[in-house]
């Protein structure tokens, strides 16, 4: 194996990369707008809800209920009649429509245990579910300190003090904005290195490298290490831009030890994109293959759920992932700021899985490679 070799080898696939605006495209997109799509659009958050209140009562304590629902939650709410509101609700207009009965505030001071309806959009499934619980509170605040007399809250017999550690302010993008990086750098990898082989099998240049002094080694080694230096490039700069920079996310731990695992990650996932090329034909098989293998790694790799929630048999076998260790480490280096004595566990593993994978795609390489001859 000569150094020379994987060195000009790594250089053509840099030139063949730069030569597919497709790719490229795909690189810039989700290192930049999927990354600020994903941090910014979070599902389970209410921002802005549309809002539409039937006062029937105009009593002061339906008033009161009235201007308690504002921005950022809520949009400013519509008041409109019993007739409209279907008809709203039925258009799209409104996500949630209250409807304040006739002499409500009379029945409460008479203790009669009146009744406010809540009509529910319940297609719009991230809205409905926490608005749902937000307007229940709210008038239930509303009407709790309209009874009492007064504005407060009762004196608790125990006072519970909340410490938000790594999140001080409980902004979601924050959480939203990193494993997107992290899930990315496991996408492209696999998606460059497995289209870099199947490009040069379509082009016939596979054939020009059989008769070149090069050893299916030397190839294999070439392709890792000009893929996983765009990837790797790629989440440095928008780690940096977009989630420092425009989304403001605060980083405690090593960047420098993060991107030292991540190497590790890239090595066996960009191996893993040369296995699933060795079996895929054409990029539409490559890209079926993607979606068998590319969304058990991400579900269940603990960036979207907590795997402690999976059932046991799921965290046992997801050990030999290499995006679940990927995932543990970056979240405790980027997020708690844990050193190398925390996460070397995590990197002892990623090394004998990325072997692995390595000795593994090279054999499939080798017999791929002499079937071409």
């Amino acid at each position: 194996m000569r150094a020379a070799n994987i060195f000009y080898l790594g250089c053509k696939e840099l030139r063949s990369l730069s030569r597919d605006p497709v790719l490229l495209f795909l690189i810039v997109y989700v290192f930049t707008m999927g990354i600020y799509s994903k941090a910014t659009a979070i599902p389970d958050s209410l921002h802005k809800a549309p809002l539409a209140i039937v006062d029937e009562d105009n009593s002061p304590l339906s008033a009161r209920i009235v201007s308690s629902f504002y921005p950022p939650h809520f949009q400013v709410p519509v008041l409109i009649n019993q007739r409209e509101m279907d008809a709203r609700m039925d258009a799209g207009l409104d996500t949630f429509a209250v409807n304040i009965p006739p002499n409500f505030q009379l029945d409460l001071l008479a203790n009669r245990a009146p009744t406010i309806q809540l009509n529910v959009d319940a297609t719009r499934m991230s809205q409905a579910f926490t608005g749902n619980g937000y307007i229940q509170t709210i008038i239930n605040q509303e009407v709790d300190e309209f009874v009492r007399r007064y504005r407060g809250e009762k004196a608790a017999p125990a006072n519970i003090v909340i410490r938000a550690r790594f999140n001080p302010s409980l902004t979601q993008a924050w959480f939203g904005a990193v494993m997107e990086v992290i899930n990315n750098v496991t996408m492209l990898s696999i998606v460059l290195t497995g289209a870099s082989l199947i490009r040069e099998r379509e082009h016939g240049t596979v054939e020009h490298l059989l008769v070149m002094p090069v050893t299916p080694l030397e190839i294999m080694i070439s392709k890792i290490w000009g893929m996983g230096l765009v990837v790797l490039v790629s989440c440095a700069i928008a780690l940096h831009v977009v989630v420092r920079g425009l989304l403001a996310v605060t980083i405690e731990g090593s960047l420098a030890l993060f991107f030292l695992g991540a190497s590790l990650h890239l090595f066996a996932t960009t191996s893993m994109g040369i296995l699933m090329g060795t079996v895929a034909r054409s990029m539409p098989q490559f890209g079926l293959l993607m979606m068998l293998v590319l969304l058990p790694l991400q579900m269940l790799s603990g960036s979207v759920t907590p795997r402690e929630s999976m059932p046991v048999i799921v965290q046992n076998l997801m050990q030999i992932a290499p995006t679940t260790h990927f995932v543990a480490l970056a979240q405790t280096i980027l997020y708690r700021g844990g050193g190398f004595e925390v996460v070397w566990l995590h990197f002892i593993k990623l090394i004998v899985i990325g072997c692995s994978l390595f000795m593994f795609s090279l054999a499939r390489f080798r017999k791929a490679i002499s079937l071409m001859a």
